[in-house]
């Protein structure tokens, strides 16, 4: 008995995973963005150095602060029109990152594509998440929880667009499920497919686990 209820318990979480939005690691279709060790899917002049435990951190070098120097953010080279992206991040106390997608290009994601903000909004009521608080759609839209994890904890994000529709999954919730083309930010259009982007925000961020699939 006791062998079956730790058979029906694991079936069980491994259920509420699956409903919850996170695929597994190296599921059906999923493309592995980086291992641990190969940086050849991605382009970056940011300082983002692989660690022993296989995470990939961003450790800013001297005199490297804000968010405009898109360049040092972490592009994955296709681009994407339809798909999930399933990541890790995480940051310390103050730790400000977000994920961009459907870039049209790598000059400026902020003009071109759309942002899930990342952002120690540890203790914020969930009534009060607004869109530049962790998992808000920058200019868009607030989370619909507030699912983050206290500083220097790993957390999951997982992105699927197919057509205008967004969703995205936070340590577990849905946070999001919204038709961008009638959310959108003013004066934006949401391109048919773009770039994924991590962003460097000068600050200490770490990234693990980044899978793709294409819809």
């Amino acid at each position: 008995m006791k062998l079956l209820s730790i058979l029906l318990l694991v079936l069980s979480t491994s259920l509420s995973t699956a409903r919850a939005g996170h695929p597994e690691k190296n599921a059906e279709g999923f493309v592995t963005i980086f291992d641990g060790k190969d940086l050849s899917s991605v382009v970056t002049e940011g300082n983002w150095q692989i660690q022993g435990d296989g995470s990939l951190a961003l450790v800013p070098r001297e005199g490297e602060s804000g968010w405009k120097r898109y360049h040092h953010y972490l592009w994955i080279k296709e681009k994407y029109a339809d798909f999930t992206f399933d990541f890790e991040y995480k940051h310390g106390p103050g730790g400000n990152s977000g994920l961009y997608f459907r870039c049209a290009d790598q000059v400026d994601p902020t003009l071109s594509g759309f942002e899930v903000q990342i952002l120690d909004s540890l203790g914020k009521p969930d009534a009060e998440m607004g869109h530049h608080d962790n998992g808000g759609i920058i200019k868009t839209k607030g989370a619909t929880k507030n699912m983050s994890k206290p500083a220097g904890e790993w957390n999951r994000m997982t992105v699927t667009m197919k057509g205008s529709q967004l969703t995205v999954v936070l340590n577990g919730e849905t946070i999001h499920d919204l038709d961008l083309a009638a959310a959108k930010e003013a004066g934006k259009n949401l391109p048919a497919e773009g770039y994924l982007s991590i962003q460097d925000h000068g600050e200490l961020f770490s990234v693990r686990n980044l899978q793709v699939k294409r819809l």
